[in-house]
């Protein structure tokens, strides 16, 4: 069952990396010669981009443990790596279900 909140998130998560790939491709458009950003580089991107999400997460808990950290940054940072986490399951799955679907193709 989806929460809206957490789609929500996801959504703008999802946006704001469209939205960086989208700068750097205007960026580079600028060059005749710069090479278009494929589907592989979105998706190391995004997984680089996650895993440094749950890092913050961890690092904003072990700083809060040691009392160097407000309660509010750290709940705002582990909320970021949860929803990501869930981003991160949820397209897994879907990539899993499509190979499935694809498999069990006629040929």
């Amino acid at each position: 069952m989806a929460i809206p909140s957490v789609a929500a998130a996801a959504y703008q998560a999802l946006a704001k990396i469209g939205a960086d790939t989208g700068a750097a491709a205007g960026a580079n458009a600028a060059s005749a010669t710069a090479a278009a950003p494929n589907f592989s580089d979105f998706l190391t991107n995004a997984m680089h981009e996650s895993v440094g999400a749950m890092k913050q997460g961890e690092t904003a808990a072990i700083k809060q443990v040691a009392g160097k950290a407000d309660i509010v940054d750290v709940v705002s940072a582990v909320n970021n790596a949860e929803i990501t986490l869930d981003t991160v399951v949820a397209v897994r799955d879907k990539v899993i279900q499509a190979y499935q679907s694809i498999m069990q193709m006629p040929i």
